[in-house]
């Protein structure tokens, strides 16, 4: 029989995106094994980050300074917002080194199933930042990289509807075949979409 401070430690560990009882207690044991090399500087990062890391202000990204340091940069394209739902797609698109403007994060997307209406999400912030860059006169693309989900689209549709009178273009992501993809393996609502998008090379 665990302990009670490991029961509590494979409780909390439960609790994480894709962990179950049985991988909760694997990950405890693996850190008790280790207490020098992973459980103390586990902790230590826990306890920093718990410390030091807020959300954004400006975008919703997570960062120890607010604004963060996306926001901050001058080297970012003023006149470019990505949209996503959470801080994990700003990272994944930030991992691709192309994109260089700036974002906004949702928070999630609009659910009536979910009770997730406008209100819960960062909508209002994005409004403001577009109500500003038209006062400034700033020429604003508003680029959706939302999940090609029924509430992706959702969404999509309604903000692309309320940012209509700022004046700013609304973009959103290329569907289609993904680089590597091989036809045999895509659904049917992939290839549709790749059909849709195709584009002339000659």
């Amino acid at each position: 029989m665990a302990s009670i401070e490991i029961e509590r430690l494979v409780r909390f560990l439960g609790r994480l995106p894709g962990l179950g009882p049985r991988s909760a207690q694997r990950v405890a044991l693996a850190l008790m094994k280790r207490p020098d090399t992973l459980l103390r500087p586990l902790a230590d990062a826990l306890t920093l980050c718990a410390d030091r890391v807020r959300t954004c202000g400006v975008c919703g990204n997570l960062d120890a300074v607010d604004p963060c340091a996306v926001c901050r940069d001058p080297e970012r394209d003023r006149g470019t917002i990505c949209v996503v739902q959470e801080v994990d797609d700003l990272w994944a698109l930030e991992r691709s080194g192309t994109y260089r403007g700036l974002y906004h994060v949702l928070g999630g997307t609009l659910s009536a199933l979910d009770g997730r209406g406008p209100e819960e999400l960062r909508i209002a912030g994005l409004l403001a930042r577009a109500e500003a860059a038209k006062a400034e006169g700033v020429a604003l693309e508003v680029v959706l990289a939302l999940g090609v989900t029924v509430e992706g689209q959702t969404t999509g549709h309604y903000l692309a509807e309320r940012l209509t009178p700022f004046g700013c273009a609304v973009s959103r992501l290329a569907q289609g075949v993904p680089v590597g993809g091989e036809m045999n393996y895509l659904d049917e609502g992939t290839i549709e979409a790749a059909l849709r998008a195709r584009q002339r090379i000659v």
